[in-house]
């Protein structure tokens, strides 16, 4: 089933208000896939997205997947992100890559600030028009460089620039899991891990690399470690963050979604598993996470997690794991160790 942002996205083209292009290219900024994609523009679409179970169904489809944006687009389609800064800066983009006299055009549901970010669009660029349908909002602006914000423009390209957190410590950028600190469930899930953590390590949903760092900094006896990252933008700058510590041992980054299985056996897992979706509490993510850790820990292996009290992830636990145990429960903020059956 289409998802109503990017049907409404789809909208204009197909009620005649904008055009489709022949022999110009089209790309598709923060892309998602439905059929309806290739049969308004066709298998040449460009796609751009760093979201992995986003990017695996545009692959499958045969859709040609960038990690650049195309100079001098014909048309440029966003579906910008809810937090601002980066949606800025990938307005700014869409403008900057689309030719003079061509169209960016850009949909965002109600409840994900959709008037905000017209609004935004219209600031830097102008508008053109807009329609609403499915409880979203569309809207669009033929690029004129006499009506362009230059200085605005260069603003909102910055917002989305990796910098220095933590008094240097991270390198993270808007729009990654609490970017511009360390999430206190994270910290907490670190204050409460054992002493004796050792073998082949893997950190699930890992970030910009805060529990991995962790790992490598306090556990001598860690002697490989595996990121799993469904966004790439973050799984970059873990790579960065990691590599600070020049560590000594095998590390793997996997730009993946967790749910569809991990690539080796693993004597402990540490997670801090994604739980929404927009404002929208997701439990479904979490126990996917769980079990996914179930099938790649080694027989008797622990996991350690950490979650909102609220979560219901005890029912998936234990079905998953031979036992489990809330070892703190602290902050709004519940940490458990689960550990797979020997047999």
């Amino acid at each position: 089933m289409l998802d109503p942002a990017l049907k409404t996205l789809l909208l204009p083209f197909e009620n005649g208000s904008l055009s489709v292009p022949t022999d110009e290219p089209v790309q598709f900024l923060r892309a998602r896939y439905a059929p309806e994609l290739k049969q308004v523009f066709g298998s040449d679409l460009v796609c751009l997205q760093t979201f992995a179970p986003d990017a695996e169904p545009l692959q499958r489809a045969g859709l040609a997947l960038a990690e650049t944006a195309v100079e001098n687009a014909a048309v440029t389609l966003v579906l910008p992100p809810r937090q601002r800064q980066e949606a800025r800066a990938l307005l700014a983009q869409a403008i900057m890559a689309t030719r003079p006299g061509g169209w960016v055009v850009a949909c965002v549901s109600n409840t994900e600030g959709a008037k905000s970010c017209e609004a935004d669009l219209k600031k830097l660029a102008g508008i053109s028009g807009n329609q609403s349908k499915h409880k979203c909002r569309v809207f669009w602006v033929q690029r004129d460089d006499a009506a362009i914000d230059t200085e605005l423009m260069d603003q909102w390209l910055a917002l989305d620039a990796p910098r220095e957190i933590e008094d240097g410590r991270f390198v993270s950028r808007p729009g990654i899991f609490a970017w511009d600190r360390i999430d206190p469930a994270s910290r907490l899930l670190v204050d409460h891990l054992p002493d004796n953590l050792s073998g082949r390590a893997a950190d699930l949903g890992s970030g910009f690399g805060y529990l991995s760092a962790e790992l490598l900094s306090r556990f001598p006896g860690i002697a490989a470690l595996d990121l799993y990252e469904a966004e790439k933008r973050a799984l970059d700058l873990a790579q960065i963050n990691v590599s600070k510590l020049e560590p000594s041992i095998p590390i793997g980054f996997h730009w993946a979604d967790v749910a569809r299985g991990l690539n080796h056996s693993y004597d402990v897992i540490v997670m801090n598993p994604p739980f929404h979706t927009g404002k929208a509490d997701r439990a479904d993510l979490g126990q996917a996470f769980i079990m996914a850790a179930s099938k790649g820990l080694k027989p008797g292996a622990p996991l350690y997690m950490v979650a909102n009290r609220h979560l219901p992830y005890e029912q998936t636990l234990d079905r998953y794991f031979e036992t489990y145990d809330i070892i703190a429960d602290e902050q709004g903020y519940k940490v458990i160790k689960a550990v797979k059956a020997r047999r």
